[in-house]
């Protein structure tokens, strides 16, 4: 893997499932910062050739306030998308929002552009009135999102309960989704002393490098968008102090490594 090594001032983030790592400089690890998700969607079968859909936004509800993430996908099946395929689903929509509790999750869709096909033939999937605000997707309890942790949220499309025959060859479009909320990165933060020795903090794991710089006023660090994994934290600081290492840093998705105090010496 090509060696990367990534620097910040007081801020900086880089995400991704599984093939990005980052970092992120924060000077407190409360539910004060923000946090990266990725909005995905998946399909449970049902006995149609293609449920095409036209997905506007994603709107998640966090303190009573609204966040929106605008789709950036075009008309996509949505059968073409499975979990235990070759395709498990679909990116939708991503950015970052506020940490804290997640108390609901909206699916809006284009009026237009929806459309199903059955038995070989297409046509047009209509949507009841009144539906602007989107269709609450089901979540079997509200996920918390901790700050600098990257966080991908599946949305399982029941294709079989969310179409619904008219009874005179007519299809209405009635979204039945479950929400799935799982954390893809971890993070290493601590605090590094004395605050003179302004050290750059690099999150190693084989020729894999990360880093940020500590706080020169509190000397806290925090890097995340971490895979799990075992890393070795380096600590390189200005001249007159000494180098030191880390090693078996060991980091689990969703949670924080806390180092707590580490003083360097001259």
């Amino acid at each position: 893997m090509k060696k990367r090594i990534m620097y910040s001032g007081l801020a900086c983030f880089f995400a991704g499932l599984a093939l990005f790592i980052g970092c992120k400089k924060d000077s407190d690890s409360s539910a004060s910062g923000t946090t990266k998700v990725e909005i995905r969607m998946t399909d449970a079968p049902g006995n149609f050739d293609k449920i095409n859909l036209s997905v506007k936004e994603i709107v998640l509800f966090s303190d009573g306030k609204p966040y929106t993430f605008a789709s950036t996908t075009n008309i996509f099946n949505i059968l073409d998308f499975r979990i235990g395929s070759s395709n498990p689903d679909i990116l939708v929509a991503s950015g970052e929002m506020p940490s804290g509790e997640i108390t609901e999750i909206r699916l809006v869709l284009n009026d237009s552009g929806n459309t199903i096909v059955v038995g070989g033939v297409s046509q047009a999937l209509t949507t009841p009135s009144g539906q602007s605000s989107g269709w609450k997707v089901k979540l079997k309890a509200n996920p918390s999102l901790v700050p600098g942790v990257t966080y991908s949220l599946l949305l399982d499309f029941d294709a079989a309960k969310s179409i619904v025959s008219t009874g005179n060859g007519k299809y209405l479009l009635k979204p039945v989704v479950r929400g799935v909320t799982a954390a893809t990165s971890g993070l290493v933060s601590g605090t590094v002393l004395p605050l003179l020795s302004h050290p750059e903090v690099l999150v190693i794991a084989g020729t894999d490098t990360v880093g940020t710089i500590a706080d020169p006023l509190t000397g806290k660090f925090t890097v995340g968008g971490l895979g799990a994994g075992s890393y070795s934290v380096k600590f390189v600081p200005v001249v007159g102090y000494r180098d030191s290492t880390i090693t078996n840093v060991n980091v689990a998705l969703g949670q924080n490594t806390s180092l707590g105090t580490i003083t360097l010496k001259q």
